[in-house]
């Protein structure tokens, strides 16, 4: 996966709209670079699944679909080079 580059915002902007800027920060998982006269101070990051409580165990639920008998041979026994006489 691409990590996406930060976006930068001035402290005074981000002051101004901290809130929406954390709200951005969530829902798009892209990190915000906070400068002073052009400088970095500090990066908002989204949350950690460590953090949040996420797991990857169970994430995939409910993605797959099963097309016909899951336990059924591939082929028909006849086929097999083994069984033949």
């Amino acid at each position: 996966m691409l990590k996406k580059s930060p976006k930068t915002i001035a402290i005074s902007e981000f002051k101004a709209t901290c809130l929406a800027v954390l709200e951005q920060v969530r829902l798009t998982g892209t990190s915000v670079v906070v400068t002073r006269r052009g400088k970095p101070i500090a990066e908002v990051v989204p949350p950690s699944l460590a953090t949040t409580g996420d797991s990857w165990i169970g994430s995939m639920r409910g993605t797959a679909t099963i097309n016909g008998d899951p336990i059924a041979p591939a082929s028909e026994p006849d086929e097999w080079e083994v069984l033949r006489p």
